[in-house]
C-alpha cells in the first residue's frame, strides 16, 4: 500500500446533486422543494420540528421516566467489591479512592452480592440486613 494509491472505495464519494439544471437532470423546476409553501421559498424560516402548526411529535409523545439528581451522589456497593479496598477502615473516601464508587459519591450502601472472605471495618456506610450478616460472619464490623 502506498500513499499515492489510496482512494475511497467505489460508490463512497457521490457527486454533488446539481439542482435547478433542467428536467433531464432530474431536479429541475421546483428542485426537490415540492410546490409552494414556506419551505419552498428562498430563506423560508421554520423551527426544527415545526409541523405547520400541528402539535409537533415531541409534544404529542408522553413524558417518560424521571432522573434523580441525587443519584449522582449515591452509590451501591456489592459485597465482593469490599475486598478490592486496601484500607484499615473503609469509608466513602476509601471506596472512591479504590475505584469501587464513582467520584462525587457522598453516601454509599453495601448490598449482599457475592462472597466476602476477609474481615472489614465499615465506617459511615449503610448496609442491608443480608450484607450486615455476611460482614459479621467474615469477622468484620460496622461502625456508625
Amino acid at each position: 500500500m502506498r500513499l499515492n494509491t489510496l482512494k475511497p472505495s467505489p460508490g463512497a464519494k457521490r457527486p454533488r446533486l446539481r439542482v435547478g439544471r433542467g428536467a433531464s437532470a432530474g431536479q429541475g423546476k421546483t428542485c426537490g422543494r415540492g410546490v409552494k409553501g414556506q419551505r419552498a421559498r428562498k430563506g423560508g424560516y421554520h423551527k426544527v420540528g415545526f409541523e405547520g402548526g400541528q402539535m409537533p411529535i415531541q409534544r404529542r409523545m408522553p413524558k417518560v421516566g424521571f432522573r434523580s439528581a441525587m443519584a449522582a451522589t449515591r452509590a451501591e456497593i456489592r459485597l465482593y467489591e469490599l475486598a478490592k479496598v486496601d484500607a484499615a477502615v473503609i469509608d466513602v473516601a476509601a471506596l472512591v479512592k479504590a475505584g469501587v464508587a464513582p467520584a462525587g459519591t457522598e453516601r454509599a450502601k453495601v448490598v449482599l452480592s457475592g462472597k466476602l472472605e476477609k474481615a472489614v471495618t465499615l465506617k459511615g456506610i449503610a448496609v442491608t440486613r443480608g450484607a450486615r450478616a455476611a460482614i459479621e460472619a467474615a469477622g468484620g464490623k460496622i461502625e456508625a
